[in-house]
């Protein structure tokens, strides 16, 4: 009975409007009658792109990625020049045998095939992308082998059958690198007929589905709205009626999410930086199809709001790296991938959305930051943003605090929407450009296990009570009992030391009070905590390297970090544990746990050399 109630009150936080939504999709999908059950289309053989009148971008750098090798989530490359084949798990070998099944008839986790994210990432259409830049300057080659994977593609992925057509999002992202590609080659105005029936065809799988997508709250709906109004406009250019229907609704959505999931602080509704990404890429590409086509352009609140949430991603980006804290649920998303450059670069992002959003730039230099504006002809601003201060983001959880080379982002709950992650009172920090303390990330959604233990609490910089989450799991997706910050204080700066302050309580009674106090050689984090009925483990998750433990004091020889507490230590002990910093990918990190069994508090001084 506590198990039903438990659910029926997490289900009342998520909505009961989208909890509708997603009843009345799953139930007429099982009798049958869902519309997109009954759609059927043909994508006729022809090639879909051609060479511009004359070479474009010849003073660009292309994206080559896909040119010697297939690349999986940033990380993984199989070295060949071969059509992919399309229904392969590239990590295993294994191969989805039945791709003429309608996709809703194929379960979301099939123990057969893996992760299904395996056999999309190469049906995203990244290598469109790229193919599209190296054709746009003359090379036959390259457009050549862009046609020939697109005609592979929808030969042996007919509407709507197979894994591929399963995912609205996934068709989504297909519809706005096929644009993208447009844009690249001059070629919107009048595409070739072949390319025109694959964007309708994909409209035709998106539209139907896109309230189960609205339901989720989440990049799902950005994802497919942005399709339609992209797509949907393209095709009414092109005499399509139906197009300039699914260009309003896409209209529509685009704003409505964007005020609905985008709060008034910046921050996404999945709680994550590698979403954040992905729903500012898709935001991107949808203001720069509005602008290259000369449509209207969308309401005041969503700039309003875009200029907020391109403002957060720039806060969480280390300017020399490009790197960003592995907060909250991380698929190896990427869109709009116009630089080879690293999976975890969030500045070719961050650039283009500043420039898009606030009309001024992140960064002052030249770089491969300014690829994505450039191969879209976007100007670049005049005007140089300033790197915001010290300053909480109240309405998605985070604080800030930086203090010469050294910042320090603290986590906590003020959750709006569905949590993805255990991390309540995590703390990242990172001194220049390295990620002394660090997120574990999320590896692989389809692997239970990995599930439990990278969304879990142990593997954020946090305290974990009772060998348990902070809150209890009701699903592969879901917790229950969501958290909720019940003592704040807001920064407080002098001349040597910042400082904020926040506190829980979970719905069994145990508490966490963190305040962090940072200044120029010394990070200083006090932990007070009760309510826990056995244990308490205080976890701090270490950049890799060779560190020594010393009595309560654990060093790499320039950062140094000391735990000492009012009440007894049972346990204080350097161990070993995973992060996933690329999807599908682990890596061990050093791990110092400090267990207690009896209430009081915790202080954990971290400390390092000056450069």
């Amino acid at each position: 009975m506590a198990t039903i109630a438990l659910k029926l009150k997490t289900l009342h936080a998520i909505g009961l409007h989208n909890v509708a939504r997603v009843f009345a999709y799953r139930l007429r999908l099982r009798l049958g009658i869902h519309p997109v059950q009954h759609i059927a289309a043909v994508v006729p053989a022809g090639a879909y792109f051609r060479l511009p009148d004359s070479p474009r971008h010849t003073d660009l750098t292309a994206n080559r990625q896909w040119q010697e090798a297939h690349h999986y989530f940033g990380w993984f490359k199989r070295p060949s020049t071969a059509i992919p084949d399309w229904f392969t798990n590239p990590f295993t070998g294994m191969r989805f045998a039945d791709v003429k099944r309608p996709w809703w008839q194929i379960p979301d986790f099939n123990p057969g095939i893996g992760d299904i994210k395996t056999i999309w990432e190469a049906s995203r259409f990244d290598w469109v992308i790229g193919f599209a830049q190296q054709a746009s300057q003359g090379d036959t080659a390259a457009l050549d082998k862009l046609n020939r994977w697109l005609a592979d593609w929808s030969q042996k992925n007919p509407p709507y059958f197979g894994l591929n057509w399963k995912c609205g999002q996934e068709a989504s992202i297909r519809v706005m690198h096929l644009a993208m590609a447009a844009l690249i080659l001059d070629q919107v105005e009048n595409p070739l007929p072949t390319l025109q029936t694959l964007i309708r065809v994909h409209q035709m799988r998106i539209a139907p589905t896109l309230s189960y997508a609205i339901a989720q709250d989440n990049n799902h709906g950005t994802s497919e709205a942005a399709a339609l109004f992209i797509g949907g406009s393209w095709l009414a250019t092109l005499g399509d009626k139906q197009g300039r229907t699914w260009a309003i609704k896409g209209r529509k959505w685009l704003t409505n999410r964007a005020r609905m999931l985008i709060e008034a602080s910046g921050s996404f509704s999945q709680y994550s930086v590698n979403y954040h990404r992905v729903m500012l890429d898709t935001y991107c590409m949808a203001e720069i199809w509005r602008r290259k086509t000369n449509r209207p352009v969308f309401r005041p609140r969503l700039y309003e709001r875009l200029n907020k949430a391109a403002y957060w991603l720039y806060a969480f980006t280390n300017p020399n790296t490009g790197d960003a804290p592995n907060l909250g649920a991380n698929d190896g998303a990427r869109l709009l991938p116009l630089t080879d450059t690293d999976y975890r670069d969030y500045r070719p992002s961050v650039q283009l959305s500043m420039a898009l959003f606030s009309n001024s730039r992140a960064y002052e230099p030249d770089g491969t930051w300014n690829y994505p504006l450039q191969w879209l002809d976007i100007p670049l601003p005049h005007a140089l943003a300033k790197l915001p201060p010290s300053q909480h983001f109240m309405h998605g959880g985070y604080a800030m605090l930086r203090h010469d080379a050294a910042v320090a982002m603290l986590r906590y709950p003020r959750f709006r929407f569905r949590p993805s992650h255990a991390d309540a009172l995590h703390v990242d920090f990172w001194l220049r450009d390295e990620n002394v303390l660090r997120d574990g990330g999320s590896f692989s959604y389809a692997d239970n296990e990995a599930v439990d233990t990278f969304s879990g609490t142990a593997s954020h910089n946090t305290i974990q009570f009772d060998d348990r989450d902070q809150m209890p799991r009701l699903g592969r997706f879901l917790f229950g009992e969501w958290l909720y910050t019940n003592q704040f204080e807001s920064i407080t700066e002098t001349d040597s030391t910042v400082t904020t302050s926040v506190q829980y309580k979970d719905w069994l009674g145990a508490f966490h009070t963190r305040q962090i106090a940072l200044s120029p050689r010394e990070l200083r984090i006090t932990d007070e905590i009760g309510g826990f009925k056995q244990k308490a483990i205080l976890r701090w998750r270490l950049t890799p390297g060779e560190w020594m433990l010393d009595g309560n004091r654990v060093s790499n020889g320039k950062i140094a970090l000391t735990v000492t507490g009012t009440m007894p230590i049972e346990r204080l002990e350097l161990t070993e544990a995973t992060e996933s910093r690329y999807y599908l990918q682990k890596t061990s990190l050093p791990v110092l746990e400090v267990e207690v069994t009896s209430t009081g508090t915790l202080e954990t001084e971290l400390t390092w050399e000056t450069a």
